[in-house]
């Protein structure tokens, strides 16, 4: 199919299926037919696992969404379809340009679209063509339209036939679905790349490709590479001596000081807060001196041996938070929040030993950071598919931590959990002013399209 073709199709869906509808399960659908026509549009192109990876990724996203329709399943539903028709498409550029490329087509799409040249097919009108136009269409219609006319003031009966109906259009709402959904299909399909996307891709690759050029390269115009090497050395052991105190006290703080429970939110807030910013500054650092010409140096082992000595004590920093984390949790239970701790965490030691392997095979600035979009993009696809909310209400009730009836009503896709734990500790009454029931019971009245499938299957009473 040719892009006109798809583009059409595409926005007869989309208005096909959202008509005076909400989001919900039309949303996956759509994400669906999407994924479709990639896979069976461009199926020579599939040359690759990736691929493969990417086309189950979207259908199991769309499907999360279309059960959960919630905030990071339509996150992971839209980064797999976006990411699959990327990697299908531009199949010689870095995937982090999915990111920049997709905010500055949001906003080119809307000039790009009334430049009918650039996408709409060339009109090739030959004479056969004009013949079976005016034959098979132009003639008929003229004479269908004259005798409608005729037998219309003959019979009122046969009038009323074709006038004695109204349509239930709501025209506005048409215009603005319709708009939308050629706009969507628009982007998707005919998305604008600049040759500055492809003359600046090198410098994404997870190789050095002008080695000599880079190991003579300064970072300093002021600096030789001698002072530079040095300057970086004594900076290392000095943050390395830092790191090593803040770790003592850091620990010290958390396990023997004893800290007031309705103060241990607080602390551990502050505690976690910095230990982000500590290894963010400190990947920042690793590739402000590994970023060229010393991921080659041969003299450059003291600063490579402190730069693995620096992740190592940023790796015990690491654990030390996780088990603080885990000690706040056996204290008051789970919580989304205490969730992304650990998923911050468990992406942090990722990025470390990323960093490490970048130092040891002396990759590029860009190794760490295609690595860690394709693990990013991992951790949404499994906060898409793994239920949370129940997750975190199971947890609770087996410790009895996190119980309160108001902090249980405001997780999501718990409530058999939910119900069956206010039932067994008699607190029944709070069913009947709960706000979460009133939520579900709107889910469960909206239209099959806006439906989302998780509240199909929950009973609205006891």
């Amino acid at each position: 199919m040719k892009k006109i073709q798809l583009i059409l199709v595409c926005s007869i869906a989309f208005l096909l299926l959202f008509y005076k509808e909400g989001p919900g399960l039309n949303l996956g659908v759509f994400g669906l037919i999407l994924t479709g026509l990639i896979c069976f549009n461009f199926q020579d192109r599939f040359t690759h696992r990736s691929h493969l990876v990417l086309v189950v990724a979207s259908v199991l996203s769309c499907l999360a969404f279309a059960w959960y329709g919630d905030p990071p399943s339509f996150l992971a539903m839209s980064m797999s379809v976006i990411f699959l028709q990327f990697k299908t498409q531009e199949t010689k550029l870095k995937v982090i340009q999915v990111f920049p490329l997709v905010f500055l087509n949001g906003f080119a799409s809307l000039g790009r679209i009334l430049m009918f040249n650039q996408w709409l097919p060339q009109r090739q009108i030959n004479n056969n063509w004009a013949k079976k136009l005016i034959a098979y269409f132009m003639i008929p219609a003229v004479f269908l339209i004259l005798f409608f006319i005729v037998y219309s003031f003959g019979s009122d009966h046969f009038s009323s036939l074709f006038t004695d109906y109204r349509l239930d259009i709501d025209i506005l709402q048409l215009f603005l679905i319709s708009g939308i959904g050629f706009y969507i299909s628009f982007t998707f399909w005919n998305y604008w790349i600049p040759d500055i996307c492809y003359d600046k891709n090198e410098l994404l690759e997870n190789d050095f490709s002008n080695i000599s050029e880079v190991t003579n390269q300064n970072t300093f115009s002021f600096l030789d590479l001698d002072f530079e090497r040095k300057s970086g050395e004594i900076t290392l052991f000095l943050l390395n001596a830092l790191l090593l105190v803040f770790i003592v006290t850091y620990n010290y703080e958390q396990f023997f000081e004893v800290v007031k429970t309705s103060q241990l939110s607080a602390a551990t807030h502050e505690r976690v807060n910095s230990v982000i910013f500590s290894i963010l500054m400190a990947v920042g650092v690793i590739l402000f001196y590994f970023k060229g010409g010393f991921n080659f140096d041969e003299k450059a082992s003291k600063l490579k041996s402190l730069s693995k000595l620096w992740i190592v004590l940023n790796g015990i920093l690491i654990v030390s938070t996780f088990i603080k984390n885990s000690e706040y949790v056996s204290f008051f239970g789970l919580t989304y929040k205490r969730l992304g701790v650990y998923a911050f965490l468990i992406l942090a030691i990722i990025g470390l030993v990323i960093t490490f392997l970048k130092i040891t095979r002396q990759k590029t600035n860009a190794y760490l950071i295609n690595h860690m979009v394709w693990y990013f993009y991992g951790t949404i696809l499994l906060c898409s598919f793994v239920n949370w909310g129940n997750l975190i209400t199971n947890y609770n009730i087996s410790v009895n931590k996190g119980v309160e009836p108001r902090f249980l009503s405001s997780l999501n896709f718990n409530d058999e959990v939910r119900r069956e734990y206010f039932k067994q500790n008699n607190l029944e009454s709070l069913f009947v002013d709960d706000p979460r029931e009133g939520e579900i019971q709107r889910y469960q009245n909206e239209t099959f399209l806006s439906k989302t499938l998780y509240y199909e299957f929950i009973n609205r009473r006891y």
